[in-house]
């Protein structure tokens, strides 16, 4: 970077969008106190490494790639192959662990992989290819991981991608359960108040029977809470109001008309 390998003037690049700043910024490494780097734990050492080449990263471009697609026409049957190839490794240079020396049928698979590669990208459209084998592969799909302390955070973070409605899903894209300051204590008070455990080794989440318990309650009387559509449109809500597109006292009115409906149905029920 120092060299202007990517032509890049530091002095000059803004690596903060205020505009997107809505507590504070992000760990920004000062160099103060560097004299001292040797004589920190293994430990300590990995943490500031990983901090500087993350902050390094920013200043340095995205990496390229080509990518081939190629459909096969059988019979009845469509087959789809596909594959890519890093052509400028931009900001993965630093951002990406350095790999350990690559055994001898490692190299030999990467070769394979390149030259399979190369075989479809020379590949035009309507041309008749000959078929040596073909090859049922049975597999099983897993479940999805269980959140952990981390990934849930991600996931609030991004509720709205949960939404299946594309146009609603744009309307509200980055709105999600909270905001960066108070998702971990959200997470908080749901184990405080014993609706979810988190290991203390693993921190993985689970919920508690009282907590599956509440589930089934709101689920059974008003289940669109338990949709992320909701709760983003709310969160739409006061962003607006943030931006004074809306006045407080609209959103507070259409709040207060949703919860009131919803109170009258459980009543009649």
């Amino acid at each position: 970077m120092a060299e202007e390998k990517y032509k890049t003037d530091l002095t000059k690049t803004k690596y903060v969008n205020d505009s997107k700043i809505t507590d504070h910024y992000a760990i920004i490494p000062t160099g103060e106190g560097f004299e001292n780097y040797d004589k920190l734990q293994d430990l300590q050492k990995q943490v500031y490494k990983l901090i500087v080449k993350r902050f390094l990263a920013i200043f340095y471009p995205p990496a390229e790639y080509n990518k081939i697609t190629v459909t096969v026409g059988v019979e009845n049957e469509e087959l789809t192959a596909s594959g890519k190839i890093c052509t400028k490794q931009g900001y993965l240079e630093i951002a990406k662990p350095k790999q350990e020396p690559k055994k001898e049928e490692e190299k030999d698979k990467e070769q394979e992989d390149t030259g399979d590669l190369e075989i479809l990208g020379k590949l035009k459209k309507g041309q008749e290819i000959n078929t040596k084998t073909y090859e049922i592969k049975t597999s099983e799909t897993t479940p999805p991981t269980r959140y952990n302390s981390g990934s849930i955070i991600l996931a609030m973070e991004n509720a709205g991608k949960l939404i299946e409605e594309e146009e609603l899903r744009e309307q509200i894209k980055g709105a999600g359960i909270g905001t960066s300051a108070t998702r971990a204590e959200i997470m908080k008070k749901l184990e405080k108040i014993k609706y979810i455990a988190i290991n203390t080794k693993t921190q993985i989440i689970t919920p508690t029977e009282k907590g599956e318990l509440i589930y089934d309650v709101v689920k059974n009387s008003m289940p669109d809470m338990l949709n992320p559509k909701l709760t983003a449109s709310w969160e739409k809500g006061l962003e607006m109001v943030a931006k004074q597109e809306i006045k407080a006292e609209e959103f507070m009115e259409k709040l207060e008309t949703y919860v009131k409906g919803k109170i009258n149905r459980l009543v009649i029920r």
